[in-house]
């Protein structure tokens, strides 16, 4: 299952002049235990994505939520030249293709309407 059906939301920005945050909502408590009790989200899965060294990314799992906050550093601060994307908005679109390796009973779940 790719996050991008696993999540309910997926969203980035920037938090400070040198940090890139990633929240991920899941989409179902079950699914959340799994994904938490396994962490198939976690450092080394993301600095494969974002070719970040893994050591230098963190990741939080927030119960009461079904949320995963993801925290790395930018690229280039906001402002800077070359800078490409100042609010971080569009960063967690390279996190939406990744695989998440879940039981099958999950895979065939409809995700729930917004």
């Amino acid at each position: 299952m790719r996050l991008a059906e696993a999540a309910k939301i997926v969203r980035s920005k920037i938090a400070g002049p040198f940090i890139l945050t990633i929240d991920i909502f899941l989409s179902s408590r079950e699914l959340y235990e799994e994904v938490k009790s396994k962490r198939l989200i976690n450092p080394e899965v993301v600095a494969a994505v974002y070719r970040v060294d893994a050591r230098l990314i963190r990741v939080a799992y927030y119960d009461q939520v079904l949320g995963i906050k993801v925290s790395m550093p930018v690229e280039k601060p906001p402002g800077e030249a070359g800078c490409r994307d100042i609010y971080g908005a569009q960063q967690y679109i390279p996190l939406l293709g990744l695989e998440i390796p879940v039981s099958r009973a999950r895979r065939g779940q409809p995700r729930p309407q917004h």
